[in-house]
């Protein structure tokens, strides 16, 4: 599966079912640059598990603002719509692998 772009107006689609990690980002920022590419990994990794969703907090400022993302990145971890877990800032795969596996 790739990674996949949600919107303000399809993100609660995107979040509804199954494990679905989200990648708050933005063009600008450094760090979230550094994990796109172990988000990418992950996701080849997670073959069907759970799914990795970006959402660019400039261009759905509306979700950003909904989940109170204050800095980026921020990872947020849902299960079937709800949030089960949060993590800010760069982290390594085996992490963000754990994160996941710790809920599935």
């Amino acid at each position: 599966m790739a990674v996949l772009h949600a919107t303000d107006q399809d993100f609660k689609e995107q979040t509804k079912e199954g494990l679905v990690l989200v990648d708050f980002w933005a063009t600008w920022c450094g760090p979230c640059k550094m994990i796109a590419p172990v988000l990418e990994e992950l996701d080849a990794d997670l073959a069907g598990k759970a799914k990795i969703v970006k959402v660019d907090v400039d261009e759905n400022q509306a979700t950003a603002g909904e989940y109170g993302i204050m800095s980026i990145p921020t990872l947020v971890l849902f299960k079937d719509g709800e949030i089960v877990d949060k993590v800010v800032g760069f982290q390594p795969k085996e992490q963000l692998a754990e994160l996941i596996e710790k809920h599935s």
